[in-house]
């Protein structure tokens, strides 16, 4: 539940276009909307935040109480957020940073906002610095759908895209550790927690665009195309088997920090295939039918609106 003051700090930004006054006169705060771990509601958090190129990096500070704020354990269970900076809103995975880099964050942000060393020694635990990012894919996407075909495309491209970002990363990692050599220490064993969130990102994502499908789209249009009977039954068979990687994926990054590598690559190869070839049948087979279809949707005929 947000508090009474936070609330009024968030209806204050979102009425100004991202100023707040009182305490926070003159300070550029961001309003972050998480996903509950456990609730699955969604709660925003006014924050500050320090930006690190194209990066905004905020602290689980909680002015230096004893446990991690709740929207830090909200983004381990949920990456995907969204942000509100100003007038602008968007979509981003939060990444704590880990080790040597976190350390060389928490300077920057110490840097430009001194108060969070202060908040450090107040405490015993190490203040985690998170990384909000925006997957470099997505500036390929365009941004606006005139039907249902481009929004379906917008989409995919997002799923396809994300994808691609983390098998990259996990060849990354796995290259990194052919190439060892040396007295100096390996690479840390497991798969790091930028790599289990932004695959988390893309699991989350990907569940809610098949649930929305099989929930909403493919009723309504297997009402309208009735001879496409046997292309919905094996788009919905394609969703169960999809899911059933995805959870098995879901599974492996349940820990922090304690994924198998090799098998959590096996399934990501699994993930690929199965995907790939649905999204290239269901392509194929709706997007004749959805350009013909305005997005985004208009009344019901007849309303007179």
């Amino acid at each position: 539940m947000p508090t009474p003051f936070n609330q009024s700090v968030v209806e204050e930004f979102r009425a100004n276009g991202g100023k707040v006054g009182g305490p926070f006169e003159g300070v550029e705060l961001l309003l972050l909307t998480t996903t509950g771990a456990k609730s699955g509601k969604e709660h925003t958090t006014p924050l500050g935040f320090v930006r690190d190129g194209d990066l905004l990096l905020i602290v689980g500070s909680d002015l230096g109480a004893p446990r991690h704020p709740d929207w830090y354990h909200n983004v381990l269970a949920h990456p995907s957020v969204r942000v509100e900076l100003g007038a602008e809103e968007f979509q981003a995975v939060a990444v704590p940073a880990e080790g040597e880099r976190r350390d060389l964050l928490f300077e920057r942000v110490v840097a430009a906002e001194p108060g969070y060393a202060d908040y450090q020694e107040r405490t015993t635990r190490l203040l985690p610095v998170v990384a909000l990012e925006r997957p470099a894919h997505e500036a390929g996407i365009p941004t606006e759908a005139g039907n249902f075909a481009e929004k379906m495309t917008q989409v995919h491209l997002w799923l396809r895209g994300q994808l691609r970002h983390v098998r990259d990363e996990t060849d990354a990692y796995f290259a990194a550790l052919a190439a060892h050599q040396g007295p100096e220490a390996p690479p840390v064993p497991g798969l790091g927690l930028r790599i289990r969130q932004h695959c988390l990102a893309f699991c989350d994502a990907l569940a809610f665009h098949h649930t929305s499908e099989d929930a909403h789209l493919f009723p309504v249009m297997a009402g309208h195309h009735p001879e496409l009977r046997d292309t919905f039954e094996r788009l919905a068979e394609e969703h169960r088997e999809v899911a059933r990687v995805q959870g098995g994926l879901v599974a492996l990054l349940a820990g922090i920090g304690d994924a198998d590598p090799e098998a959590f690559r096996t399934e990501l190869a699994r993930m690929s295939v199965e995907l790939t070839r649905h999204l290239d049948f269901e392509e194929e087979a709706l997007l004749p039918i959805l350009a013909r279809l305005p997005w985004p949707p208009g009344p019901p005929a007849g309303t007179g609106e």
